[in-house]
């Protein structure tokens, strides 16, 4: 079932499987089927180039280094392939800044192989660290066998996990994430121009990629900068490139133009109380460290509700700051975003009488 903060009959779209999100507050706007995993195609490129940025931010490799297009990265992903291409010609030596514009503006499969067997000896050891990475991200139904999204047993990817994907390069690599809006790179004398088309339709696209698989059909990965707002967008289960694109860009417009932002809560702002166990004084105010903002439509009609969500009872002593819970939030039925909660001050463990009180209460509580 299609889940729009607008309801479902307000907006759909013919994408099997879909997640879009308000990069500023988190607000889901549209999911369906969003955790469903699909084969990944070229969005596993995304994950390969992750990699490659934590390893350019950590000092780990260099944009002046360089790898050598061996015969398996020629043969697979080059020229040979007929699949999309950087051209790097066979045995020469190419730099990782040149590699990742490579991977980024034309997903070439060539740069991604050599870039894999480059950093980690082979593409299947290259696989091991996507797939690390992906775990630390908590991606839960992704997984990937290659470098490049090719045909390969295992090659997985959901639409959640797409966008949270995405979101992280975006805001955690903003040096290199910018080679995805470049309108176009020429590499062995052939300029070949952005494979993203929606980077070309100045509506503000700044990324990602675009990928096909015969049983999951058309789908991307997206980012989309304007006036201000980011959205975050991943589809699947598209019939052709055509209607991949008209449906792309109708979802970027309806995110952009249908909703208003609305504070639930100001930060450190008390949202609720929780009780704490051996403690003095036994209860803390739980508060949320930034603003707690949500879009709703501009014509909604629904009715926000929340719910606190933690660990009862919390044991004394507590800090302050200390991220105890979460704040989960809907509208009507749809649910919307989740915020963590901290305690707003310190709890000291209490007298012996407080405990032993607490004691029993707890053991009231249990056989209750």
């Amino acid at each position: 079932m299609a889940q729009a903060i607008g309801g479902p009959s307000a907006f759909d779209t013919k994408a099997r499987q879909v997640h879009l999100i308000d990069g500023g507050t988190g607000t889901i706007l549209f999911s369906r089927k969003e955790d469903e995993p699909v084969t990944a195609a070229s969005l596993a490129k995304v994950m390969t180039l992750a990699v490659v940025f934590r390893a350019l931010k950590e000092g780990e490799i260099t944009p002046d280094a360089s790898y050598p297009v061996s015969e398996n990265a020629w043969r697979t992903g080059g020229a040979p392939s007929r699949t999309a291409t950087m051209f790097a010609a066979l045995k020469s030596q190419i730099r990782v800044e040149d590699l990742v514009r490579g991977v980024a503006v034309q997903a070439a499969n060539d740069a991604c192989i050599i870039l894999a067997e480059g950093m980690s000896g082979s593409e299947a050891a290259f696989a091991a660290r996507m797939n690390k990475e992906a775990r630390a991200l908590e991606l839960t139904q992704s997984n990937f066998a290659n470098s490049t999204g090719l045909p390969a047993p295992g090659n997985r990817v959901s639409m959640r996990d797409l966008v949270t994907l995405a979101q992280h390069l975006q805001q955690t690599y903003p040096d290199f994430y910018r080679y995805y809006a470049e309108p176009e790179f020429e590499w062995n004398k052939i300029k070949q121009r952005n494979r993203n088309p929606l980077v070309g339709l100045n509506i503000g696209a700044d990324g990602l990629v675009m990928g096909f698989a015969e049983d999951a059909g058309y789908g991307l990965a997206a980012s989309v900068e304007r006036n201000g707002r980011r959205l975050f967008l991943a589809m699947s289960g598209l019939s052709s490139d055509k209607e991949r694109l008209d449906e792309a860009r109708r979802v970027i417009d309806w995110g952009m133009s249908s909703f208003a932002s609305k504070t639930l809560f100001k930060a450190g702002e008390t949202v609720a109380e929780a009780s704490v166990y051996g403690g003095l004084p036994g209860h803390v105010a739980l508060v949320t460290p930034k603003d707690v903002d949500v879009l709703l439509p501009i014509d909604n009609a629904e009715r926000l509700s929340a719910r606190v969500v933690y660990s009862w009872p919390l044991r004394a002593p507590v800090a302050t700051g200390q991220k105890v819970g979460v704040l989960r939030i809907w509208n009507g039925d749809r649910f919307l975003r989740e915020v963590p909660l901290e305690t707003a001050a310190p709890v000291e463990v209490g007298t012996l009488s407080s405990r032993a009180l607490d004691a029993l209460k707890e053991l009231l509580f249990f056989w209750l």
